[in-house]
């Protein structure tokens, strides 16, 4: 059998040493660095002929500079005579950029096909944003999920789990959290937000809300990436400092099920501004009288200071997330109401049965 070496980019160190642990295995020897003038390097530190190759890149707040570093991995090996090379993506860079909205393009689409140019022969990565973006590549792609281990995770660490109720934001999460609700054997219920609705925004920027809302003609689709532009456009517009304000307008979100007295789990795929989940937060709180609100995502973006925000809100209780995206140890170790779920074995048993020729759909299914 061929043998195997197991490279880590720089985005998510600790991520590739976990999975690197768990396979018994120790990282490949490579040099990464920066020119003065940015530009990134590679030089591989050990020969990678005829061996299968696996890189370990995940996104991160330095995007861009990871993306191109990891072509250029993807290039060093290809050309070192790399027998067959796969790239572990734990989160997708640009994922949230997947359909075509007016003039924009398809960057997710780009980002897959920059992948296949470099010389990739092979893509695992986790939770895409939609569905679709499989059908973007040329190349074998193997989507995991992490709702087995998230779902282990909270009946192992939440005693009341069975007394929850999981709940979507929008209409666009709908099947993801009915998917989780069935694994956990609990409720399941929704959100619906009018687009022209501006409650629990903050009062000096409501009229700023409103413009952009009404800028979008797609945006009351039932596609949460649109709700997405909105959340990113008007993230300075969440007080960091809850009590939220008065309310400007006749309430018109609109709960779909029942959560009085429960437990709730607000469930998205990822959590990158934190503006949408406070909304919801404070509207199952307060007016859908929620006995706790614990968010769940598979990938904590958290940009800006939305983990900053979630932690001083009132209204949610915890923050659960999994270790498929960089975050600074600094900001995990001042946010107390945050969990994060493990992923890294589920990564290594695919890269082990991907190795050795096995199936990998038990992965989709079971908790390793």
């Amino acid at each position: 059998m061929r043998q195997t070496e197991i490279f880590a980019g720089s985005s998510h160190p600790d991520l590739a040493h976990l999975i690197c642990e768990k396979l018994g295995t120790q990282e490949a020897a490579v040099n990464l660095k920066r020119f003065s003038n940015h530009e990134s390097s590679v030089e591989l530190g050990v020969s990678v002929r005829e061996k299968d190759v696996y890189i370990v890149q995940s996104g991160s707040n330095s995007v861009n500079d990871h993306i191109m570093e990891l072509m250029i991995l993807i290039h060093a090996c290809r050309i070192a005579s790399a027998q067959k090379i796969t790239a572990v993506l734990p989160y997708f860079p640009y994922s949230k950029q997947s359909k075509k909205k007016k003039r924009g393009p398809i960057t997710a689409k780009l980002i897959a096909n920059m992948l296949s140019v470099a010389g990739v022969d092979h893509v695992i990565t986790m939770d895409l944003h939609a569905s679709q973006m499989q059908g973007f590549f040329h190349k074998p792609v193997d989507n995991l999920f992490a709702e087995p281990s998230v779902a282990k995770w909270i009946m192992e660490h939440i005693p009341d789990y069975q007394d929850a109720v999981v709940v979507a934001k929008n209409a666009g999460g709908a099947k993801r959290v009915t998917s989780l609700a069935d694994r956990l054997h609990v409720d399941f219920a929704l959100i619906h937000a009018e687009s022209s609705s501006r409650i629990h925004i903050c009062s000096q920027h409501t009229e700023d809300f409103d413009s952009t809302l009404n800028s979008r003609g797609d945006v009351n689709s039932d596609d949460d990436d649109n709700l997405t532009d909105v959340e990113e456009e008007t993230v300075n517009a969440v007080p960091v400092n809850p009590p939220f304000p008065e309310e400007t307008s006749k309430p018109r979100m609109t709960l779909v099920g029942d959560v009085k007295n429960k437990l709730v789990l607000l469930m998205d795929d990822m959590v990158d501004a934190s503006h949408s989940f406070l909304n919801a937060a404070h509207f199952l709180k307060t007016q859908c009288q929620a006995k706790a609100v614990y968010i769940v995502a598979v990938h904590g973006v958290l940009s800006g200071n939305a983990l900053e925000n979630i932690q001083q809100c009132p209204d949610v209780d915890r923050l659960i997330i999994t270790n498929s995206y960089p975050l600074d140890e600094e900001r995990r170790r001042a946010a107390s109401k945050l969990s994060i779920v493990d992923i890294s074995h589920v990564f290594s048993e695919a890269i082990r049965r991907n190795h050795n020729g096995e199936s990998i759909s038990y992965l989709f299914q079971h908790a390793i």
